[in-house]
């Protein structure tokens, strides 16, 4: 990452939990009108370098859903970590007091939510527990009506589908979206498109169901416990069924044709789409040898090392960048707090189908026109909407 004025963060901080040690990070890449937007992990090895990675992530992706003439206007990008298991027995102590150390970011310059190893009902309850009437509440000045904005983002997260709450969907809706965008593109049948998704959390559970919705043969998913794989394609919803809390599938359930393979195997599945939706860096140098499909679309944050991302270019496999695959979780916050959406699902679904087919495309045809990769595309876009974002709004307020 550049350290020029222009590129550096503009706060970077690490802080030590005194009871067990462990660590945590912030960091606020840019403030948009004194505000910034980005959700927060916990993971056992997390690092600043990775957070600051994800802060700027979000400040892209807070431009490239940057609509002039909507009520939402982008924030700048932040994150939070937490280098420790979430499945620690201490994990949870942790998170309240890194919630209280950061109280006085959260409530004027940070807004916070759910992140990978992490649920919202947790940083909810964490976040009430440090003291904080809310994990958003910095953007609340920001609203022209607060009462009705929040009331409509509650209703929001009270909409069910199919059982499943709105906000584990439509970050999924997303994804699976982005994968239509570029096989319609590309001229290829959903029913003749196989797919494979690592990570049946809240991510990769949804894409996988919208995928298979769709059309799309799901031959492959992979949890913590190895890759479930059936080239006659699997049963997605009885999976979903089958997982527990953190998106392990109970193996008790599988049916016959299923094979229990490695947890790798998803990279090589005789596949067009490989959907990376779990850990940051599942791809490297070495391991994307293996992989054969002709896309790699990010469900997950930075799943696909720079390097290996030129190397997969180089032999015609593209990546479709986590800026602008995974962006619709955020940006659906966004569009319901300021009343762009109502609190309705077929309003989200609608609105996250056309603004990732929209930037989808945009992202496509300006890689298509430069020479370039998906992800350049997107960085250059983003690149050419902050500063009118910044004349327009001010860093500051």
């Amino acid at each position: 990452m550049s350290t020029t004025p222009a590129d550096a963060p503009l706060v970077s901080l690490t802080w030590t939990d005194h009871v067990t040690g462990r660590q945590g990070y912030l960091v606020i890449d840019r403030l948009v009108r004194g505000v910034s937007s980005g959700g927060l992990r916990m993971r056992k090895g997390c690092t600043l370098d990775e957070v600051a990675g994800l802060a700027r992530g979000m400040t892209m992706k807070e431009a490239l859903h940057y609509d002039p003439q909507g009520r939402y206007v982008p924030l700048g990008g932040a994150k939070g970590g937490i280098d420790c298991d979430p499945q620690d027995p201490e994990a949870y102590g942790v998170l309240v007091r890194y919630l209280r150390a950061m109280r006085p970011h959260i409530e004027h310059f940070w807004t916070t939510g759910e992140d990978l190893g992490l649920t919202q009902t947790t940083v909810d309850s964490a976040a009430a527990e440090a003291g904080l009437s809310s994990t958003i509440q910095a953007v609340y000045p920001l609203l022209d009506d607060e009462r009705a904005a929040r009331r409509r983002l509650d209703d929001a997260f009270a909409v069910e589908v199919d059982g499943i709450g709105l906000d584990e969907l439509v970050g999924g809706c997303g994804v699976a979206e982005a994968v239509l965008a570029a096989l319609d593109r590309a001229g290829v049948a959903y029913g003749s498109a196989r797919a494979a998704v690592q990570g049946l959390g809240t991510m990769g559970g949804a894409t996988a169901r919208f995928l298979s919705r769709a059309g799309l043969k799901i031959v492959a998913v992979a949890d913590v416990e190895g890759t479930i794989a059936d080239p006659a394609g699997l049963d997605v919803e009885a999976l979903l069924a089958a997982r527990d809390a953190y998106g392990t599938v109970d193996r008790s359930a599988l049916a016959p044709g299923n094979r229990r393979l490695p947890g790798g195997a998803w990279l090589s599945a005789d596949a067009e789409v490989l959907v990376p939706a779990a850990v940051s860096y599942a791809v490297d140098t070495v391991n994307q040898s293996q992989i054969t499909a002709r896309w790699i679309v990010e469900a997950a944050n930075m799943p696909v090392l720079p390097e290996a991302e030129e190397l997969l270019a180089a032999r015609g496999v593209t990546v479709l960048p986590d800026v602008v695959v995974n962006s619709c979780t955020n940006a659906w916050w966004w569009w319901t707090l300021f009343g762009d959406i109502g609190a309705d699902a077929d309003e989200a679904f609608t609105r996250t189908r056309r603004s990732m087919r929209a930037l989808t495309g945009l992202m496509l045809s300006r890689a298509e026109a430069d020479g370039t990769t998906p992800r350049a595309a997107a960085h250059a876009i983003a690149a050419e909407r902050l500063p009118v974002i910044a004349e327009r709004f001010g860093r500051y307020g």
